[in-house]
């Protein structure tokens, strides 16, 4: 029987579509020999035949003739004894990155470009020489946390082993919950670093460590390069059994303590006012039911439902669309909205299986049966933003050092509410919450206040380092809840804050670019730009191109100078409209470009609010179709 037909199957729930789970090794195999020389040979006929990249060659070799890979040998021996070329590939074409969310991909049973057992163990015993190795005294203290994805809990299992092997003591969260509770769980018992199992808001063929620095926020320089190449040194691993662990005490279950500590900070995030609100909250399958349901009816909102069809925590996101439960995806709202209006409800949350981000729908009239409309991550951003600010500013709390911070990639729209406030925005971050958080660090915390990035991540308060879905959602109710007792709606709220500020209007393009020739198109993408890249963009003339890999600024009549700003694998194409920009970064953790559209009218400049956001809608239409065209015309 093949290996490919002893993977055991299960649809999602009902649905036909088939996703893989895996078994135990195969080990015990015998209709395939190990003939080592054959197999290599096979690779390099199959290199020559172009079925497999050069960059896969060298990873199949290590797998097939290192000690340290000898258990997962016989299963990479059956993929080429059966020419499974293309799965082969993907697998290993590339050993599996450290992005701006940790070590994330798709799970298989082997490969170096793969979530399985031997990388998310490499990952956790590479974490765990580093730590050893800049605090050689000890002691050494981990925590854990997991999502509802398969093979989460293994996997957290797999990790807390692996460093009760390495003398550290373990915390572990035995339940299903979020990322920002293991931020708060490693800042609450002051661990060295922690590990969070999850995709996030990937497909549910996904699974990810995200990787954690003993301040709560996800690893930076160095200490990500360090890390990164102690995991790519790591040649073996020891492994206490959990139960064993447990015994010992060596690992600590903390669910009840972590819960209710954090319940308590979570609370003091809270401003009195208006309740009256009745709620829609969908977890997406995820983690997020427990921790929101208990902090919104702690502070008085009682009318709150979830949302039945996506409550199940189920790794497969069954009734979500196309099985991504990503909050930024609109479809995700349609069939909640219809619930909504009939149900009387008059705003819904949503976050992703993991809790740090929130998705939101919305009334556009204070006729709750009548349209709907979802907010965009800057949407959402803009207004938590001022709401934090303003009952800061009741408060009498405001002072020319308080702050917030956003990214390079956020709406400036941001920036311009806390200048209106008289407070500071350092909004020159890349891509990635955790700058955020070191920003908080660089800063004081005594002086932040909040913290934004597009893709749906908000934080305020300091109990954690990482964006948090919880308070997202808390400080999301309190606004409606005030917007109703002042009878208006979100929109209305955010129109307002439009005609006081200036106009913005965001969008973002994603194209695809998978496998190793994707890689290889996304290189070419990016240079392209840098080194000429279109002249006219939704009939607006290129200004300058600024590469923050170089930290070099291109103006269109040639000159080359250098800019101060942070180094990234990113371009912003300036126009030459003031506001209108464009920025191009490769994902971190995915195999995709990621094109952020800008556009922007001074308030003096609106005559009709409703008239500049139809222009602006044409506008972002242009530049995306000639993105879309641009990336098209990279070969592949």
């Amino acid at each position: 029987m093949s290996f490919s037909s002893r993977l055991m199957q299960y649809p999602f729930s009902g649905t036909g579509h088939l996703v893989l789970c895996f078994f135990d090794s195969i080990m015990n195999s015998t209709h395939i020999q190990l003939d080592t020389p054959k197999l290599l040979n096979a690779v390099d006929n199959a290199v020559h035949d172009d079925l497999i990249s050069e960059s896969a060659v060298a990873n199949i070799r290590n797998w097939l003739t290192n000690p340290a890979y000898s258990e997962y040998a016989l299963e990479v021996a059956q993929h080429i004894e059966e020419n499974q070329w293309a799965q082969l590939d993907d697998v290993f074409w590339t050993i599996i990155p450290f992005g701006t969310g940790g070590r994330r991909g798709k799970m298989y049973p082997i490969g170096s470009n793969a979530i399985n057992e031997r990388t998310i163990g490499e990952s956790a015993q590479g974490l765990a020489t580093y730590v050893r190795e800049v605090k050689p005294d000890g002691p050494w203290s981990f925590g854990i946390a997991y999502d509802t994805r398969h093979r989460s809990r293994e996997f957290a299992e797999l990790c807390a082993g692996i460093m009760v092997a390495n003398d550290f003591k373990v915390y572990f969260i035995d339940q299903f919950r979020s990322t920002p509770e293991l931020s708060f769980l490693v800042r609450y018992k002051q661990c060295d670093c922690g590990i969070m199992v999850t995709a996030s808001h990937n497909p549910p063929s996904d699974n990810a460590v995200k990787v954690y620095w003993s301040n709560g926020a996800q690893l930076i320089p160095p200490h990500d390069k360090h890390v990164i190449d102690h995991v790519a040194n790591v040649s073996r691993f020891e492994v206490v059994k959990f139960d064993e662990g447990v015994r010992t005490g060596q690992i600590e279950i903390c669910t009840d303590e972590v819960d209710r500590a954090l319940l308590d900070e979570h609370m003091l995030l809270s401003t009195p006012g208006p309740r009256d609100l009745k709620i829609i909250f969908s977890p997406l399958h995820g983690v997020s039911e427990f921790t929101v349901k208990s902090l919104l009816n702690a502070v008085g909102f009682e009318q709150l439902e979830i949302y039945e069809p996506h409550r199940e925590p189920d790794g497969d996101f069954p009734n979500v669309p196309g099985h991504v439960s990503n909050p930024e995806n609109p479809e995700i709202f349609s069939e909640i909205i219809a619930h909504a209006q009939r149900s009387g409800a008059e705003l819904i949350l949503a976050s992703d299986p993991d809790g740090d981000r929130l998705g939101a729908a919305a009334p556009t009239t204070m006729d709750v049966t009548g349209p709907w409309q979802t907010f965009n991550g800057n949407q959402l951003g803009v207004l938590l933003a001022d709401y934090v600010l303003e009952q800061q500013q009741i408060a009498k709390k405001l002072s020319p050092s308080k702050f917030v911070v956003t990214t390079l990639v956020t709406t400036l729209m941001i920036k311009r509410v806390a200048a209106a406030y008289g407070v500071r925005c350092f909004n020159e971050n890349l891509v990635g919450f955790k700058w955020i958080g070191n920003v908080i660090d660089r800063e004081g915390p005594q002086d932040f206040l909040f913290g934004a990035e597009e893709s749906h991540g908000y934080l305020a308060g300091t109990i954690t380092r990482d964006k948090d879905g919880i308070v997202a959602c808390l400080l999301l109710s309190e606004l409606a809840a005030k917007c109703k007792a002042d009878g208006i709606t979100l929109f209305e709220k955010l129109d307002q804050l439009y005609l006081k500020h200036a106009y913005h209007a965001e969008r973002l393009l994603t194209v695809k670019m998978e496998g190793s020739d994707g890689m290889k198109r996304m290189q070419t993408l990016m240079n392209e730009l840098r080194e000429s890249g279109p002249a006219i963009l939704a009939g607006l003339k290129i200004s300058s191109v600024r590469d923050f890999q170089n930290l070099k600024r291109r103006s269109v009549d040639g000159r080359v100078e250098p800019f101060s700003g942070p180094v990234d694998n990113l371009v912003m194409i300036d126009t030459e409209l003031e506001g209108n920009y464009i920025a191009v970064r490769p994902s971190g953790t995915e195999a995709k470009v990621k094109f952020y559209m800008f556009t922007y009218v001074p308030s003096n400049e609106i005559v009709d609010l409703e008239s500049t956001k139809r222009e602006m809608e044409i506008r972002l239409d242009q530049m995306e179709q000639d993105l879309q065209s641009f990336a098209d015309s990279i070969p592949g």
